[in-house]
């Protein structure tokens, strides 16, 4: 018998948390969150997060303690065996992506590539 297939995306319990406060103070159900990946800033890319109001065909499924990760088949690739994570700080708190795919950031942080 194979093994499993290992999950696209490890979530932190920290940001399950967050996940499941953005989705509970939404004004209307969703499928889950979309991870994507778009091109910005100075190194080429840059993930995006939004709200998913219903899953597609083709997205790729990461269940994890009761959160629905979906992530945009055209960013499957670059996503594969990152880390979401939430942080906060005195400064800042957001999401944050630890992927051993990048082979660079720009100064800011903001934008990687691969």
């Amino acid at each position: 018998m194979p093994s499993p297939r290992p999950q696209p995306l490890l979530v932190t319990p920290a940001a399950v948390q967050r996940v499941k406060t953005l989705l509970a103070g939404r004004d209307k159900p969703a499928a889950g969150v979309r991870i994507g990946i778009r091109a910005r800033g100075c190194s080429g890319m840059s993930y995006t997060l939004e709200f998913a109001d219903e899953r597609t065909p083709f997205d790729e499924v990461v269940e994890t303690e009761g959160v629905t990760i979906l992530i945009d088949p055209k960013a499957t690739m670059f996503i594969l065996g990152t880390e979401m994570d939430w942080v906060e700080d005195k400064l800042e708190s957001g999401f944050v992506f630890r992927n051993p795919n990048e082979k660079g950031r720009c100064g800011c942080g903001e934008s990687f590539h691969v």
